[in-house]
């Protein structure tokens, strides 16, 4: 069969070609764009790595100033709760003062009223003496017709109004 005699004598070309492309290509691709390839994976490993990093630090600062701002704002709490208790003491004191200061006026009125109160039962207590005074002797003409003067009723209805 002549096939399987040509196929010999091209064979050897075939080879001879392949290898040429085969070596092109390795020298093209396997020592032109893999390392520039592998160059930008590296320097993109690297970014990634130093942003991680920066990001780290970033979080770590972050973390410090929040520790900070709790302690200042927990400080500020703090003196906001002192400030509101002492306020609340003064006010406390202060309305403690007026409720004083008020008492003793109310007091005053009241011995002012419970005097004049007195001064007007006593008042009413001789009026009414007076008043029964007059009806006992009026009484006493009118019923018995027995003239009385004034100091033996007086001294009648005082007598009666000692035991009442």
């Amino acid at each position: 069969m002549p096939q399987i005699a040509q196929l010999m004598e091209t064979y050897a070309s075939q080879i001879f070609w392949l290898l040429i492309f085969f070596g092109a290509v390795y020298f093209i691709v396997g020592r032109g764009m893999v390392p520039k390839v592998m160059a930008t994976v590296a320097q993109r490993d690297d970014q990634i790595a130093a942003d991680l990093a920066a990001a780290d630090a970033a979080r770590t600062a972050a973390d410090a100033e929040e520790a900070a701002w709790r302690a200042r704002e927990n400080g500020s709490r703090a003196a906001a709760q002192e400030t509101l208790a002492k306020a609340k003491s003064e006010a406390a004191l202060a309305s403690e003062t007026k409720l004083v200061a008020a008492q003793v006026g109310i007091d005053a009125r009241l011995a002012e009223a419970e005097a004049a109160i007195a001064a007007t039962r006593n008042a009413a207590l001789a009026e009414i003496e007076d008043v029964a005074v007059e009806a006992a002797q009026d009484i006493v003409g009118r019923l018995a017709g027995v003239k009385v003067t004034k100091p033996q009723a007086k001294a009648a209805v005082k007598e009666a109004l000692s035991h009442v």
